[in-house]
């Protein structure tokens, strides 16, 4: 008798054991996080310092752990964002652009639904230099001719090989051309082609009819940076680039605002079309190089990841993100106020975004 209550005992044991194991597979596997005590948030180095400034303050004020942020690139982030549901991939995709329509459709195809947009603030894309080095006043055509691969020639194109900034255009510093910026998967890098390169393209008339006739090989062209050392990719560590400008006076670093603001001390920054990068020029969109910042988040992943909606709350909060809040003093461009009410909105409804139509 006694042997057939230990076998049964053990029979149930091993009963619960299995559920127990199936039940965590099946969080792992739809709920998004269960397998997880911690948020997860992966992508733009430009919003890293954000997000983790965000984390700090949500895990001091809960007691909970502090959020895991991850700098990946905008690209990078929003791929493993995108690649399926559960505790292996993040909750949380941080960006310095839009989700292009490409990005959502793999979303969609992974699993990923119920994706919410929040716009977080601006962010500016400035071309700066060391404090003791020559000061640039630029267009974005000139930014076009000296770091573009190819510029129109005759018929064609040719390989640009100009040495110099003042080769580019009368009165700019007869330096050489070097330029530290972000690499390809990084949303500063396609937000510097498409507002720089891209705007100054559109100034010289061969890539102007380019643009009429073949959009696609006008964009290739106007997006393609040097390859022969003028353009040097840095990494996604933007404080990297800083801290090289320091060391290499002569050359000028492609990296946000924020980074900027929190270097005033080290670098300067050049102005665009005349405009200086400043916390009222990008608000107002009066610098050229502006941008939007985004988080993008998992619906299905609220309430199951521990601490997320806290998290995505005090982000879109007026004490992070308003006009005056802590993430002012990291760079953060606020958005007007009933913009920024119509965020914290859609944050609390949690609701979905459109698809993209680009």
């Amino acid at each position: 008798m006694r042997l057939t209550l230990l076998l049964t005992a053990a029979a149930v044991a091993l009963t619960a054991c299995g559920q127990q194991s199936a039940q965590k597979a099946e969080g792992q596997v739809s709920g998004g996080g269960s397998a997880r005590n911690q948020v997860w948030a992966a992508g733009s180095s430009t919003v890293f310092p954000f997000a983790t400034r965000v984390a700090e303050t949500v895990a001091r004020t809960t007691g909970g752990t502090a959020a895991k942020v991850e700098s990946l690139g905008t690209g990078g982030g929003i791929k493993l964002f995108c690649s399926g549901t559960g505790a292996g991939y993040p909750d949380i995709a941080t960006a310095s652009r839009a989700m292009k329509k490409s990005e959502f459709e793999a979303c969609q195809a992974n699993g990923v639904t119920d994706i919410v947009e929040l716009k977080i603030g601006f962010d500016g894309i400035v071309v700066a230099n060391a404090k003791g080095a020559p000061t640039f006043n630029l267009t974005r055509e000139q930014i076009y001719r000296a770091l573009a691969a190819e510029l129109p020639q005759g018929s064609g194109f040719a390989q640009n090989t100009a040495a110099n900034w003042s080769a580019v255009a009368p009165g700019l510093p007869n330096e050489r051309i070097l330029a530290y910026g972000p690499p390809p998967t990084s949303g500063t890098r396609d937000a510097f082609v498409e507002l720089a390169m891209e705007k100054g393209a559109e100034k010289v008339p061969a890539m102007a009819a380019l643009k009429k006739s073949n959009e696609d090989e006008f964009k290739a062209k106007s997006h393609t940076l040097r390859r022969d050392g003028a353009w040097v990719d840095a990494g996604e560590n933007d404080n990297a680039i800083v801290q090289t400008l320091e060391k290499t006076p002569n050359a000028v670093g492609v990296f946000g605002y924020s980074f900027l603001e929190n270097n005033m001390d080290k670098v300067k920054a050049a102005t665009v079309e005349g405009v200086a990068p400043s916390f009222e020029a990008i608000s107002s969109g009066e610098y050229p190089l502006s941008r939007s910042l985004y988080i993008y988040v998992k619906k299905a992943n609220v309430g199951v990841t521990p601490g997320l909606r806290e998290y995505v709350t005090a982000f879109v909060s007026d004490a992070a993100a308003g006009r005056g809040g802590y993430l002012q003093d990291r760079g953060l461009i606020s958005l007007p106020q009933a913009e920024h009410d119509q965020v914290k909105a859609a944050a609390q409804a949690l609701t979905p975004m459109a698809a993209p139509t680009k």
